[in-house]
């Protein structure tokens, strides 16, 4: 059964870290494609940043670029998102997706999908 699982949300003060968890089960990271993605109130769900498991190529939104840090642990079928300097406008619903290789880090484009885990930015 295939299991995607985020864990590692939380509230923060701005300026603060937080790391993200993303945990499969079920099948393999190998050749495959991981994204972060985020879904803030009342605002179309878009990529963060992703990891291709092929080349380890990662891309990263211009909004989070400098800030967030994705990376794979192959041995652990885990990916982390590492979040530096957090904003308020970084406010939302994290999740993740893998899918087969994929050349855009595209919501649209990703099958396969968590729960999601909730960041919340405030002083």
């Amino acid at each position: 059964q295939v299991q995607i699982v985020e864990s590692g949300g939380g509230s923060v003060q701005p300026g603060g870290s937080l790391r993200l968890s993303c945990s499969a089960s079920g099948f393999s990271l190998d050749y495959r494609t991981i994204g972060w993605f985020r879904q803030a109130p009342g605002k179309e769900r878009e990529g963060v940043s992703c990891i291709s498991s092929v080349d380890m190529r990662t891309s990263v939104a211009d909004a989070v670029k400098g800030r967030f840090t994705i990376s794979i642990d192959n041995a652990k079928k885990t990916v982390y998102l590492q979040m530096n300097n957090l904003k308020p406008e970084d406010t939302a619903i994290y999740y993740c997706a893998i899918d087969h290789p994929q050349s855009e880090c595209d919501p649209e484009v990703f099958g396969s999908w968590g729960q999601g885990t909730e960041v919340t930015v405030s002083s």
